[in-house]
């Protein structure tokens, strides 16, 4: 059996602890889209790792991670992140593969990041700046360079020769030498070249043989760039299409979709977030979660829990189960609130307008439930959860329309409930 996880809000849900708990259940793990802007942070009995672009699951001996052709590399980050895993006895060997056909983030994409983001002014996105958009905008633009360009070929001249100039006509302060950038990327292609294969023909193969696949998204449903809150979003498609285009496997080849979720919600960047919190208790969301960016350290923004938008990735990526994370932060709040829709003048809406300007003009129609006091931290059986904390997660899953078949009651892999009486207990097993 074949699973996908994937974030049902606006990123950082949790992913991480989710893909490294399931992963001893599975012989691969692989990742479909995005780049280092992700940050998937797994702790393991007190130690802190976080992942970029590495798939979770390589603190596991003997799985193999996959990165898929719909993911954008950084070669250097890629690196850096092999280093500092080696630095923590963590060898990803011939563990790690790498696809083919994937296309590289390249320094002028992370120079052209910036200045697009700067141009914007008031309109910006909240980009983490680091060359993703405009490497997927030459990959749509069919000017891209590919983990399979990296020889030393006329063709890969030419390509980072007319990429060059490119961008020296767009900034003029500074002069980018193309011969420099072309031995860089041989350079890379030397380190890279032992980590490189079709991965579309790899998962094949392995499903063929029997072999169980974890498939793994970055960013979340809401920030996908067609079925999220446009123009608010990543560059490519986090929502479950992706995993089919970003891997190369047929839908049929994905059994199960798991969606991860936050007990209250949180945004990175610009966009509408309609039950965002700006008193006190988003505050205090913020300090107790930890709410702080894993690859760039800013503060999120902090809400309570949307019931829509997590419909509304429900029914997009046909999430069968919800892996509810960061239930503890919620310890000791007198009543935790859920959106159930949201109003517009005389009007209520229970779906997602398409204009994120409509969408920033909602207010949420809230209910309110009683809080509880004694601690959820580290709780490993759903029936020793508090009775008003069990009533929440119920009312959740009623709004949602799925069951919560994971919950986290802490940050380290070993706090954490799995409800195997659910319709995805088997998965677990």
């Amino acid at each position: 059996m074949n699973i996908a996880v994937l974030g049902a809000q606006w990123g950082d849900e949790g992913k991480g602890k989710i893909v490294d708990l399931l992963t001893p259940h599975f012989s691969l793990v692989a990742r479909y889209q995005g780049g280092h802007n992700a940050g998937h942070t797994v702790y393991v009995e007190g130690r802190k790792f976080v992942l970029h672009l590495i798939p979770s699951g390589i603190l596991h001996a003997g799985v193999r991670c996959l990165i898929g052709n719909g993911v954008v590399i950084d070669p250097e980050a890629l690196f850096r992140e092999v280093d500092e895993l080696a630095a923590f006895g963590i060898e990803v060997g011939d563990r790690l593969v790498i696809s083919d056909k994937a296309h590289l983030i390249l320094p002028y994409h992370r120079e052209l990041d910036v200045l697009s983001e700067a141009r914007r002014g008031e309109r910006k996105i909240g980009t983490t700046s680091r060359g993703i958009g405009p490497a997927y905008e030459d990959k749509i633009g069919r000017r891209g360079i590919r983990v399979c360009d990296l020889v030393d070929t006329p063709e890969l001249a030419e390509a980072v020769r007319e990429n060059v100039h490119a961008r020296n006509q767009i900034i003029r302060d500074t002069r980018m030498d193309w011969q420099a950038v072309y031995e860089q990327l041989l350079a890379y292609g030397d380190r890279m070249r032992r980590w490189t294969a079709d991965v579309s023909l790899l998962l094949d193969d392995a499903v063929r043989r029997g072999e169980r696949v974890l498939i793994e998204g970055a960013q979340g449903t809401m920030l996908d760039i067609d079925h999220g809150t446009y123009p608010y979003v990543t560059s490519s498609n986090a929502s479950i299409g992706g995993a089919c285009t970003g891997l190369g496997i047929p839908p049929q080849a994905i059994h199960g979709v798991l969606g991860v979720a936050k007990a209250y919600l949180t945004r990175v960047g610009e966009g509408p977030l309609p039950t965002e919190l700006h008193g006190a208790v988003g505050e205090r969301l913020r300090e107790t979660g930890q709410e702080y960016g894993a690859s760039t350290g800013r503060p999120r923004r902090c809400g309570w829990f949307d019931a829509v938008a997590v419909r509304y990735a429900v029914r997009v990526n046909g999430i069968n189960a919800l892996a509810l994370t960061k239930m503890d932060v919620l310890d000791g709040l007198p009543t935790v609130d859920i959106c159930t829709g949201y109003s517009m003048g005389e009007r209520t809406l229970d779906a997602l307008p398409a204009e994120a300007r409509t969408l920033a003009a909602c207010t949420p129609v809230y209910e309110s439930w009683p809080g509880w006091s004694q601690p959820t931290r580290g709780v490993t059986r759903f029936d020793d959860l508090p009775v008003e904390a069990r009533r929440y997660v119920a009312r959740l899953e009623e709004v949602t329309g799925v069951p919560m078949a994971i919950i986290s009651t802490g940050s380290d892999r070993a706090e954490t409930i799995i409800r195997r009486d659910t319709v995805a207990g088997h998965w677990f097993s």
